[in-house]
Parts: structure tokens; C-alpha cells; sequence
């Protein structure tokens, strides 16, 4: 699997809350995907888990995501992995329950399709003690919402292959992700084994009645949480060790590991009475939100820190950096029909883009103009690589003209048209339609072709001028656009 055309189809073993998560990850990233789920409730789940993924990609990243892929659901774990590139197992945590699951599906799919396996903590070793062609199974672990967060951690059996481990790793980092390669085996791998240690501290400053649920969330979001979403612990302790570094800080706190700060080599007995209290304390922190309420705020919250991350190039912000320009490197495909303004991109608006009045903000109708005429720009050849040669179009001006109102849930429709072409200026217009044809908001802009070293204007580049004269001149036999040329406050007649 080192070739990104190789994958096509994905067989999920399980629908559940991590299922439905890779269903989401690969279906939004153009693969179809076969589920098995013997919950009779898997497809309305799911279509959930779908909507909650697409209302979060369009706020993480305004790259042109691909076609999405189809979702066919299955009886049979036989029929999940027949025709399929690639499995993910996601059945509940129950060793017997997994080894019969992939087993029964490793019997039929062919011996170069490798399985991975969502478990938190079971050793692969155990899982693909049954299976025909054991060495393809590989730990595929990764953490909810799998279709947001970009960490999946990757752990072979003692009959794991090498090539195995790296065709896991290239479909993961294939839809965004960031494989973290385990160097041996053990119980909960890495991050588990962190947040069980923490976990059990937190439950021992329930019972002990030092803190509540609630309290001890604030002391990680609002202190050390913040850290550890971009440094982790250790470049965290190295700063808090001064120039010094981590030399000296170990120096200064090594002591404490002796001290009585935290109950981890014991567990609090989880009776009736912690249960009660954890529980009521956690409906306390809820605040009657629903589950469904609380998930998008979570993955809202989440596309907040990676998008910032992503400014400063570090993290998972980096992760998303690198998966943004796989998905624009994609989109370079020339338009094929030119007689007539060409489709460049379809959004629906989400809640974010909404203003007092639950229209569509303003700034939005810009932000959706521009966007679109980045994509129209991929598509004659305007690419990662032709940007690397020192090349690049300035905004020089732009117009918006508000023309019909648009809500949320509404899909718009944006289509580019040539206005005029010279050496170094392309002229642009977009329309912002209903599916209905009803227009909403147009869109004029002038660009400027530079030298992004010199700092000033040079020819555009004969590689896009192959694409974009002929659609120049084709565009130039149809009518004007309404409004083009049209100065601010000019009376409507």
C-alpha cells in the first residue's frame, strides 16, 4: 500500500463510536467503505457520526476535500473484507470476540490485505493468534473523534511483518493522520498507559472528596492541558528547567517521585458509593447537554486548537498542514467543459457561518468567493510546486455584491468565469447559487501574477497560460455578468 491509487475500498468490522469514526475519516476522504455491525442501530448511528464529521471539516480546513465515498453496510464480516484494499477491525473489547472476527474475515480476504485493529490494549500478538496470514495484523490505534484527531498509534505481534507496519502507516497518513510507530509490544501502548495513570489519580481525588469531577477537568484545561495539546511533558518540563534544560530540572524535582504526591501503585475500590458520585457529578458538569450537544462542542473546541496550532507549524497543527496540501496537490484536474462558467466548489453553510439574524455572515460570501477561485487557480495547474518556483497571484481588488439571503443547512454553488486576461492580470468572477439556480452573491476580483523574490509583477507562467488562455477565450464569447465593473453605492436599476 505505497501508492496512493492502491486504496480504494475499506472493510470496517465494527460501527460503533470508533467504527463509525473511520467510516467518517475514509468516506470524507474519498474511500468507500463496507461495515459490519450487528447493532440494528449501526446505520442511524453512523449517518449521525457522518454529520458531525462533515459539520467538523468545514470548519478545519477550506481544502478541497474529495468526492466522498459510498457506505454499503454488510451481514456477514466475510462480505466486509471481500474486494476490499484494506481492514479496520473496531469490535468491542473482548479478546475472544476479536479473534473470531478476524479469523472468520481473514479466511476470505487475500493475503496482501492488511488488517489493523482499533483495540485500546489487547496485544496483537493474542489478536492474530488465529488468523490465516497472521503477519498483516497490525495495532491501528486510534483515539475519539478518529476522524479529527490525527494520532493512531501503531503496534505489530511477535508475527508481525515490517511491511505490514509500513503499509499501515502509509494508509493512515493516506486520510491525514499521524502514525506513532511502537517499538515493542505492551498492554494500553503509549497514550492509554498516560491517561490510565492519570485516570486512576483523578479517581482517588474523587473518593479521597479532594475534588469534584468538574474540578479536577478545569485543573487540565485551564493549566497544564493547554501544554501538553502542542509539547507533551517532556519539552514542557525541559522550558520549566531554565537554560539549564532537562539536565538541571531533573536535578531540582527528581526528589519528588519519592514524595507522596499521587496513589497510582493502588486503585480506589470503585463500590455503589464512587460510582454514585462520579456519575452525579458528572450530570452536574453536562449541564443537561446532550451527547450529541457535547460532541460538537468537543470538535469544535478541537478544530479551534489544531487550526491554531496549524498557524505556527507545530503539533497536530503540522499534521493538519501536511494533510491540507495533499488535499490541494489532488485538485489540479482542468476543467473539461469551458463554453459556460465552470463549477469550482459546493459548501454548506454550518452554524459558524451565521450571523445575528441566521443569515450567512457577510465576511462568509468573500471567504466562499475566495476559495472558490483558489480552487479555480489549482485547477489550471496553480500547485504547491508552481508556488515553490517563486511564483505566486496578489489580490488586487475585489467586489461583493449581496444579491439574496442563504441560511444554514443551505448548499451553495460557486462558479468561476474569465472576464479578461492579459500578461500578468486575470480578471474573475464568481457566482454563489442556490442549488435551485437562486443567486445569493457574486464575486469580482482582479489578480496580479508576481515574483514572489523580486516583489514585483512578472508574466504568468506558460504551464498555466496552456490551461487558462483557452478558457479565456471561450469565456469571452458569453454575456457579461450582471453587475461586473459595478462601483459601491452605484443605484440598482
Amino acid at each position: 500500500m505505497t501508492a496512493n491509487t492502491s486504496l480504494k475500498t475499506v472493510g470496517l468490522l465494527g460501527g460503533g463510536v470508533i467504527g463509525g469514526g473511520w467510516a467518517a475519516r475514509f468516506v470524507l476522504n474519498g474511500y468507500d467503505v463496507k461495515i459490519y455491525d450487528v447493532d440494528p442501530q449501526a446505520q442511524r448511528k453512523i449517518s449521525e457520526v457522518m454529520a458531525n464529521a462533515r459539520r467538523a471539516y468545514a470548519k478545519l480546513t477550506f481544502a478541497p476535500l474529495p468526492r466522498e465515498g459510498s457506505i454499503t453496510f454488510v451481514d456477514t464480516p466475510e462480505e466486509a473484507v471481500t474486494g476490499v484494499d484494506f481492514v479496520q477491525e473496531s469490535a468491542p473489547e473482548r479478546v475472544e470476540l476479536k479473534q473470531e472476527l478476524l479469523a472468520r474475515a481473514s479466511r476470505v480476504a487475500p493475503a496482501h490485505v492488511v488488517f489493523g485493529s482499533s483495540t485500546s490494549g489487547i496485544l496483537p500478538s493474542q489478536l492474530q493468534r488465529d488468523m490465516t496470514f497472521p503477519e498483516r495484523l497490525v495495532v491501528g490505534h486510534p483515539f475519539n473523534p478518529v476522524y479529527l484527531l490525527p494520532l493512531v498509534e501503531i503496534c505489530g505481534g511477535d508475527k508481525t511483518s515490517l511491511d505490514a507496519r509500513e503499509r499501515a502507516r502509509a494508509v493512515y497518513e493516506l486520510i491525514g493522520m499521524r502514525p506513532l510507530m511502537l517499538r515493542k509490544e505492551i498492554d494500553g501502548f503509549v497514550a492509554d498507559r498516560l491517561m490510565e495513570a492519570m485516570w486512576r489519580e483523578a479517581l482517588w481525588l474523587i473518593n479521597d472528596g479532594i475534588a469534584t469531577a468538574e474540578e479536577i477537568d478545569d485543573a487540565i484545561r485551564f493549566g497544564a492541558g493547554l501544554r501538553w495539546s502542542f509539547m507533551g511533558t517532556f519539552l514542557v518540563y525541559r522550558i520549566a528547567g531554565g537554560e539549564a534544560g532537562m539536565r538541571h530540572f531533573m536535578a531540582q524535582f527528581g526528589p519528588t517521585l519519592k514524595w507522596p504526591w499521587t496513589k497510582l501503585m493502588n486503585v480506589p475500590e470503585l463500590d455503589d458509593v464512587l460510582l454514585e458520585k462520579i456519575v452525579s457529578q458528572s450530570d452536574a458538569q453536562a449541564r443537561n447537554r446532550t451527547i450529541r450537544e457535547l460532541e460538537m462542542l468537543r470538535d469544535d473546541c478541537l478544530v479551534a486548537v489544531m487550526q491554531g496550532l496549524k498557524q505556527v507549524g507545530f503539533g497536530a497543527g503540522e499534521t493538519l498542514a501536511e494533510y491540507e496540501k495533499k488535499l490541494f496537490s489532488g485538485a489540479t484536474q482542468a476543467p473539461t467543459v469551458i463554453n459556460q462558467p465552470i463549477e469550482v466548489q459546493r459548501r454548506r453553510i454550518t452554524a459558524d457561518w451565521a450571523d445575528y439574524n441566521g443569515h450567512t455572515n457577510d465576511s462568509r460570501y468573500m471567504q466562499l468567493s475566495s476559495e472558490a477561485l483558489d480552487a479555480f487557480f489549482r485547477s489550471i495547474g496553480f500547485s504547491n510546486e508552481y508556488l515553490a518556483t517563486g511564483r505566486s497571484f496578489y489580490t488586487l481588488e475585489s467586489h461583493i455584491r449581496y444579491i439574496n439571503e442563504s441560511k444554514v443547512g443551505d448548499e451553495i454553488v460557486v462558479t468561476a468565469q474569465v472576464i479578461s486576461l492579459d500578461e500578468k492580470k486575470v480578471h474573475l468572477h464568481s457566482v454563489m447559487s442556490q442549488t435551485d439556480g437562486t443567486v445569493v452573491a457574486t464575486g469580482e476580483h482582479i489578480y496580479l501574477h508576481v515574483d514572489t523574490r523580486l516583489k514585483k509583477a512578472c508574466p504568468i507562467g506558460a504551464e498555466l497560460l496552456i490551461v487558462l488562455a483557452p478558457i479565456a477565450e471561450a469565456h469571452a464569447n458569453l454575456s457579461k455578468p450582471e453587475g461586473v465593473g459595478r462601483f459601491v453605492g452605484q443605484s440598482v436599476k
